[in-house]
């Protein structure tokens, strides 16, 4: 009974973290693309672009929601 119990919970991790809209952003620093006193980010997850200012970095997601389908 054991074992099902964790299987069951191993299937539903699985489920959970390989669907990309329930990942978090994970942000990437570019130094080579910072402008006008502003640093550049890119999240490695979805592909989102943010310009912060200098010693702060992106704390929200700003990927383009795809709708849901009913």
């Amino acid at each position: 009974m054991l074992v099902i119990v964790g299987l069951f919970v191993a299937f539903v991790l699985v489920a959970i973290f390989a669907n990309r809209g329930t990942r978090g952003c994970r942000w990437r620093m570019d130094k080579t693309r910072d402008r006008d006193g502003k640093r550049y980010f890119r999240c490695a997850a979805c592909g989102a672009e943010e310009l912060v200012p200098l010693g702060k970095s992106p704390q929200d997601c700003r990927a383009p929601r795809k709708p849901t389908q009913p």
